[in-house]
């Protein structure tokens, strides 16, 4: 076989693993046509791939991060996308903060493991965003682009390193003031490329002027029926039997503060879970007196959880690592956030390990066309995106382990020395991705 038969072959072989359906043969799943739209997306919705390639030396990390620098709660699918601003507690609070917001694929691993996908998200995204300037990839988000200039592929990789310089300046300033590990980021400069984003969150919260129009609330019920229920859309919700409804309001009703109002089947969200099974439950009092009272309401997903991608590759890590996938991700998550959601639980039902979490009024992500565009000075705008995700990324890292400052001390130590090297590998994996999203393509093309 040639190296292109054998990529196709594993490129197959590992769809087929997390997807039950390999790429070429039907019927095409609607996430490998998401992936093999451009190489971010392929990215996103390849996590299984990118822990093989760790495994093969694909991705060729530094020796020194992997056995020198202690094991700590990761994020296990860190990228770009997977920042953003959202309220601590879930619905149940109200100060918004910027930090890790998708912990499906979490578990005890490598830290190394989430800052070189971080390294290679940044490295694709500037390449998708000069696709879309070049018309390489298709415009999705509409932007008017003729006043707009985009990050060049040597600004993202300086963002790359500001970055990992960023994550080891914060763990230097843990090791020299402890209690900083219980700090989160909650403020940006005037000029920062995350300070409109910040507003938008905080209008978008229970006590923001936007709440009733913007909010995960607003968008997805109708909040003028009584008693509430969710809209009518027939592209992102599916209705439920009668029997299935209520077994699914018997069964989960205990995870929730309140009553369930609604329940619907969420379709076609996310890309690495694209073909897991969601529900959306609308909760909340049965009475709506007034507009204040609709604060008291919010939506809980409960998600059919899939193992975390690293441990099919890595799986006697940590025995911790063995709880079940659902239950992985509550611990992972409630360890790396200052203040968990308050709906935060996991349910075992109908043969499948469900994830039960609140969907927070203000959540707003980041998308590769906010960070990587810009009036003038792209690169800067990149690069202090790449910073503040450091600085999170560090904190969350930092909480996975409250008894000592031994990774705080290893990172600070080992990282400097080999950055350039990992800087390299993900430049050459962030390619070694490029050429897969054209294999996709092509499989999917026939």
């Amino acid at each position: 076989m040639s190296e292109i038969e054998l990529r196709i072959s594993q490129l197959q072989q590992e769809f087929k693993r997390t997807d039950a359906v390999a790429p070429g043969l039907d019927p095409v799943l609607v996430k490998h046509q998401k992936m093999a739209q451009n190489p971010f997306r392929f990215l996103r919705g390849s996590s299984g791939l990118f822990y093989a390639d760790i495994k093969g030396s694909v991705l060729k990390l530094p020796a020194l991060l992997t056995t020198k620098i202690p094991l700590t709660t990761v994020v296990g699918d860190c990228h770009l996308s997977n920042f953003g601003f959202f309220t601590e507690e879930g619905s149940f609070g109200d100060r918004v903060i910027f930090a890790p917001n998708d912990f499906d694929d979490a578990c005890i691993g490598h830290a190394v493991w989430d800052w070189s996908r971080f390294a290679v998200s940044i490295l694709l995204a500037a390449d998708y965003c000069q696709g879309v300037k070049l018309q390489r990839y298709s415009n999705d988000n509409k932007l008017e682009l003729d006043t707009l200039q985009v990050v060049s592929a040597k600004e993202a990789v300086q963002a790359v390193r500001v970055f990992l310089k960023a994550y080891v300046s914060q763990c230097q300033a843990i090791l020299d003031e402890p209690e900083l590990r219980y700090s989160v980021l909650d403020d940006f400069p005037k000029n920062h490329v995350l300070k409109p984003v910040l507003k938008k969150a905080i209008k978008r919260s229970a006590k923001g002027e936007d709440f009733l129009r913007k909010s995960t609330l607003a968008k997805t019920a109708d909040l003028s029926a009584r008693p509430l229920m969710f809209k009518q859309n027939a592209a992102k919700f599916s209705r439920l039997a009668p029997e299935l409804y209520k077994e699914l309001e018997f069964s989960f009703r205990p995870y929730v503060n309140d009553e369930i109002l609604d329940i619907v089947s969420r379709q076609g969200a996310g890309t690495g879970s694209l073909n897991m099974q969601r529900y959306y439950l609308l909760v909340g009092p049965k009475q709506i007196q007034t507009e204040e009272d609709l604060a008291l309401c919010h939506v809980i997903e409960a998600k059919q959880q899939r193992d975390s991608a690293p441990l099919f590759f890595f799986p006697d890590l940590s025995p911790v690592n063995n709880l079940n996938s659902a239950h992985l991700t509550v611990d992972c998550q409630r360890l790396m956030q200052r203040r968990p959601d308050l709906v935060l639980d996991e349910h075992y039902w109908n043969g499948a390990h469900y994830l039960v979490r609140s969907l927070h009024h203000a959540n707003v992500d980041v998308d590769p066309e906010d960070v990587c565009f810009a009036d003038k000075a792209p690169g800067e705008k990149l690069a202090e995106y790449a910073e503040a995700c450091g600085r999170a990324l560090a904190l969350a890292h930092s909480r996975g382990d409250r008894r000592s400052l031994c990774f705080e001390q290893a990172v600070v130590k080992f990282v400097p020395e080999s950055l350039d090297e990992l800087v390299q590998a993900c430049c050459d994996y962030a390619r070694q991705q490029q050429q897969d999203c054209q294999l996709l393509a092509k499989l999917i093309a026939g």
